[in-house]
């Protein structure tokens, strides 16, 4: 079983993305787990107990960039992921800019 925590840092701004609306769902698109970014961008707890399988990360981009006032491409972010039996804990980062996006599997 796994657990998951995210990050949101805004690259342009050079800070943390707070406020940033974080939905997880598995392979079925079913929801299990909605949260907020904290002060630091981060949810540190997204959801305990995952089994192996593939889940989704949404992250609400554009009603985050909306709220800087700042035109953005993309509305929304969707990470895909693959959850193992050897993965105790995973962290999925989310690295965001008005026109670009990057993520990585952390620690």
């Amino acid at each position: 079983m796994s657990s998951l925590s995210t990050h949101v840092l805004d690259a342009v701004s050079g800070r943390p993305a707070v406020g940033v609306a974080v939905t997880l769902t598995d392979s079925d698109a079913a929801v299990l787990a909605s949260a907020l970014t904290d002060g630091d961008g981060r949810v540190r707890s997204v959801a305990e107990n995952l089994t192996a399988g593939v889940y989704r990360l949404h992250f609400d981009t554009g009603s985050y960039f909306r709220s800087q006032e700042v035109a953005a491409f993309y509305p929304e972010v969707v990470i895909a992921f693959e959850v193992t039996d050897e993965a105790p804990h995973c962290h999925v980062p989310l690295l965001l800019s008005p026109f670009a996006y990057s993520t990585y599997r952390g620690s």
